[in-house]
């Protein structure tokens, strides 16, 4: 054998082995859940809130939370990210429920008390059984899909299967092949990932108004990112970008809670471009502005 078809067969080796540990690690690295005990209690100052359990008709049980107000204008279904627990993700509800809207928050497979195998078909099936539950309620034109991270994916799935008053995506993927080609350019992702998570696909089917947040130092998702989705349905989106603001800090940002508060408490108005220059073309002859 000669020396460089040896290095090649090692090279390949190595190739190989790596790209079976990355199909049966992912899950760890994609996935930092925080495992609660059954009897645990959750309390959040000055929030009322009650504690369910759906089961699915697989065997598992999805936990979750019903941050409750006793007039609500409606509910945001907040799809958290990829760490942690709802126990944690529950201080961000109040940036709804001050404005009025019940908020239900769930942990997916694995998460907090919730069970069973996760895979993405999974928890797309388990969040669209709550999303049932929740139209057992309320209207869907009061209900507001809102996605963080992780999250943002399987709430423009869920927009894009269903009718609800509007989607916000908060730091969004544009697919999580995309964000793992970033740290892995040379692995064949699209045959490896469990998780391809195509956001842009299910952007494409969405009907109500697109909410995009993002911060532009954003160093884990690329501001881009948010950019290139908000190109997708240009007509029914809008791009709110936070100057400064990184991938876990824009509820730092006081402009955030603007764009948030004018977001849900606004009513969407069509705008009068009548005697407007919607229709003037600038002279391509002309060689200054």
């Amino acid at each position: 054998m000669s020396y460089w078809l040896y290095i090649l067969l090692i090279v390949l080796a190595i190739y190989v082995g790596v790209s079976v540990l990355l199909y049966f690690l992912q899950d760890f690295l994609l996935f930092k859940p925080e495992k609660l005990a059954d009897d645990f209690q959750f309390h959040y100052e000055n929030q009322e809130i009650q504690e369910y359990n759906v089961e699915t008709r697989d065997g598992a049980i999805i936990n979750g939370l019903h941050f409750k107000l006793k007039q609500p204008k409606g509910v945001v279904f907040y799809l958290k990210g990829n760490s942690k627990s709802i126990k944690g993700w529950g201080k961000f509800a109040v940036d709804f429920t001050r404005h009025g809207y019940d908020v239900i928050m769930v942990d997916y497979r694995g998460f907090g008390k919730s069970t069973g195998q996760r895979s993405q078909k999974a928890v797309k099936r388990d969040l669209q059984v709550v999303y049932n539950k929740i139209k057992e309620n309320v209207n869907e034109k009061y209900i507001i899909l809102y996605g963080r991270s992780l999250g943002s994916g399987f709430a423009t799935k869920l927009a894009s299967m269903n009718h609800p008053r509007m989607l916000i995506l908060d730091a969004p993927y544009y697919s999580l092949n995309k964000v793992a080609k970033r740290y892995a350019p040379f692995m064949p992702l699209s045959i490896l990932i469990k998780f391809p998570m195509p956001t842009y696909k299910w952007l494409k089917y969405v009907q109500c108004p697109i909410h995009i947040i993002h911060g532009t130092d954003d160093k884990l998702i690329p501001y881009k990112t948010s950019v290139k989705l908000s190109k997708i349905k240009p007509k029914l989106t809008t791009l709110h970008s936070i100057i400064g603001g990184g991938h876990k800090n824009l509820n730092t940002f006081e402009y955030y809670h603007k764009v948030l508060e004018e977001i849900i408490t606004t009513k969407p108005k069509k705008v009068n471009l009548e005697g407007s220059s919607i229709d003037v073309k600038h002279s391509t002859t002309q060689k200054h502005a």
